[in-house]
């Protein structure tokens, strides 16, 4: 379905911030891309959205293919008809807008009785919604406006959904229904997710495979559950020594990690 090859991106001709980066999502299936902030992930959606531009970002090398399509050669808004969608870090909602009238602006290639449709969908999965469909969009709660969000995705069918950081800065009981929420569209849908999480544990909970990315580069990858049991990442995201006790981020020595992913 969706597959990168050897993809390198650059800010300003002269900051490389992915380099060589190899990744599939196979119809279907979700995808977890995992890594610290400054990795390089939600670059990474971008380049497969098509909206680096305004950021001065340009993929030098490389090929993203979304069933067999140039990704590179075609607009933003043709990749969201293609099937894409993307479902940026910080939500972006219109906020001076309503529930409601957010949630139409993803349905902007649909008639009226499609959208009708569309959005009775979206307040099924998500009930909260439809109890604030005329609010102001800026006064909801963070749960809230990720549910929005999502909701606003989904209004434009997608058949692959990009998700990036949907549990930043959420309670736990809202991750926990946004998460459930993935994993219905997924299994019930068949809807193919990519998942953007500094939440590993999670993520690697609900995934079928998984990436992690360091410094622009994919340094593991393979299905989620070996990922869970790697002895590195239990250490480093899962915050587990070899002994089973919790480890600080700050104690684990950079290099030997790195040492051990890259040799």
């Amino acid at each position: 379905m969706l597959r990168l090859t050897n993809v390198q991106i650059m800010y300003d001709r002269s900051i490389e911030a992915v380099r060589d980066v190899s990744l599939n999502v196979e119809p279907g299936s979700i995808v977890a891309l995992l890594g610290s902030n400054g990795a390089g992930k939600s670059t990474l959606l971008k380049a497969i959205s098509n909206v680096l531009y305004p950021e001065e970002g340009e993929v030098i090398n490389g090929t993203l293919a979304f069933e067999e399509t140039d990704l590179k050669r075609i607009a933003a808004d043709e990749i969201v008809r293609r099937g894409i969608v993307h479902v940026p870090e910080g939500r972006r909602l219109f906020p001076l807008m309503s529930v409601e009238e957010n949630l139409s602006m993803g349905a902007f290639l649909k008639t009226q009785a499609q959208m009708k449709a569309d959005l009775e969908r979206v307040y099924t999965l998500f009930p909260r919604l439809k109890e604030r469909r005329n609010a102001v969009a800026g006064y909801l709660s963070g749960g809230e406006q990720q549910m929005a969000a999502i909701g606003r995705a989904l209004m434009a069918e997608p058949k692959l959904l990009m998700l990036d950081e949907p549990s930043l800065g959420l309670a736990p009981q809202i991750i926990d229904q946004i998460f459930e929420t993935i994993i219905a569209l997924n299994k019930e849908g068949r809807m193919s997710i990519l998942l953007v999480e500094q939440n590993a544990s999670l993520a690697l909970d609900v995934a079928d495979y998984g990436y992690i990315m360091e410094n622009g580069r994919v340094v593991l990858d393979g299905p989620a559950k070996d990922i869970a049991g790697n002895d590195d990442v239990k250490e480093f995201y899962l915050g587990f020594g070899e002994s089973g006790t919790r480890k600080n981020y700050r104690e684990v020595k950079h290099y030997k990690r790195r040492k051990r992913w890259l040799s």
